[in-house]
Parts: structure tokens; sequence; C-alpha cells
């Protein structure tokens, strides 16, 4: 399921600097966790853009645990 929410962020070199959007439109991912993190609830950013889907935040939580999320080694 997470993959086919990862589909929903784009990158487009022409729109918002290449950085990761929401399909294809020009709100960006940390526009959405701006507003998450500023305490806004799932339907208040709804409200906000209402051009998103409830499975745009999802996306938009899951690219960001995909960026954060990696095996760490340890240097000797």
């Amino acid at each position: 399921m997470s993959q086919n929410l990862l589909e929903r962020i784009t990158f487009n070199t022409l729109q918002c600097n290449g950085k990761p959007c929401i399909r294809g439109m020009r709100i960006r991912v940390s526009d959405v966790l701006a507003l998450l993190a500023n305490g806004l609830s799932n339907e208040a950013v709804l409200l906000e853009m209402p051009d998103l889907e409830p499975d745009d935040i999802k996306a938009c939580l899951f690219f960001a645990l995909s960026r954060i999320n990696h095996p760490v080694i340890k240097a000797a």
C-alpha cells in the first residue's frame, strides 16, 4: 500500500524547483507536512487545500518516512 501512495508524489524540475509535489500539482509535500507539524488535523489540511485527497496526506507522511528510515552503518 505505501508504494501505491508514494506514486502520488511527483517530481518535475520545471515545477516548484523540482521539489516533491502531490500528483503533479503545485502543492509541495513540505507544505502539507508543515501544516501537520503546526497542529492542523488531516481534515483541516483538506479544508485548507481542497484539491488534496486523504491519501495525499498519507503519501506525504510515507514519503517523509522513506527519507529518514534507512539503515545506519556504524563506522568501526
